[in-house]
């Protein structure tokens, strides 16, 4: 299982792990931005969440929503699996990033990507 990634600890390019750093690197492991987004819509069983995240080893979902539990961002309930105030306080905190990427893909010209994500 991964090291417990939380605020004030040392992580991945931060050795004081300031609370943005730590932030950074929970974000930035594998699947872990995905599995947030999905539940960001709807509480989701393993099984809706493994397929909602595509190409996911259950193993390594697992793992990480492990990892997403002990940073208190996940939580089980009969539903299945859904996220915390906290957590959704901060995909309302993405929307602005959100938007600035849309902007940059219009500043590019790409055309959207299809699908769900």
């Amino acid at each position: 299982m991964p090291k417990q990634i939380l605020p004030n600890q040392p992580v991945r390019g931060s050795n004081s792990g300031i609370p943005i750093m730590a932030t950074f690197d929970l974000l930035g492991q594998k699947w872990n931005m995905r599995i947030l987004w999905q539940l960001s819509k709807n509480p989701m069983s393993f099984r809706q969440l493994q397929q909602a995240c595509g190409q996911v080893a259950p193993s390594m979902l697992n793992t990480r929503i492990k990892q997403l539990k002990e940073a208190q961002l996940v939580l089980t309930t009969d539903a299945g699996y859904e996220l915390t105030q906290i957590a959704q306080e901060l995909v309302k905190a993405l929307d602005p990033l959100r938007d600035w990427s849309q902007q940059w893909a219009e500043l590019l010209q790409i055309e959207p990507a299809k699908g769900t994500d």
